[in-house]
């Protein structure tokens, strides 16, 4: 299989990744002081919708627990297998997360609406990761969710 298929452009190609997806690392989460941001309500939606949510702030240092889970500082300390990789970080931040993300293996990668980088997009699907870049995870979970 050529590594740009693993670039998911399509709908049908989305809705098969969140037909896999159980579990979901939240890379860039913020805290419930910030409830209302999209990188705080978006993983609530998602723990709502039925996934296992498993934070992994880039800030707060001080703060262990986010929607009441253990936050974990990066992907590679994460007990067990990740589906997706939820990224809430600017576009030139994705860069700083790649090697733990390509360490961790995820199924997936989401960078949300607004985050696009080629570069890692292009490294992650030639792992064989698959990625959506600049889409909201929740607004595509409600309009074309699990089946």
């Amino acid at each position: 299989m050529d590594w740009q298929s693993n670039i998911i452009k399509d709908e049908a190609g989305m809705r098969d990744v969140l037909e896999q997806t159980r579990t979901i690392a939240v890379v860039g989460i913020k805290t419930e002081a910030q409830a209302g941001q999209p990188a705080f309500y978006v993983p609530q939606y998602l723990e709502t919708a039925g996934f296992k949510v498993i934070p992994v702030p880039v800030y707060y240092p001080d703060v262990t627990e986010i929607l009441g889970h253990r936050v974990y500082r990066k992907l590679t300390d994460i007990p067990g297998d990740v589906d997706l990789v939820n990224v809430f970080r600017r576009s030139e931040d994705v860069p700083q997360h790649l090697d733990d993300i390509l360490a961790k293996k995820p199924k997936a990668v989401w960078m949300q609406l607004g985050i696009r980088n080629d570069e890692v997009a292009k490294k992650l699907a030639q792992a064989g990761i698959k990625v959506v870049q600049n889409r909201c995870l929740m607004v595509d979970h409600r309009k074309f969710g699990r089946a």
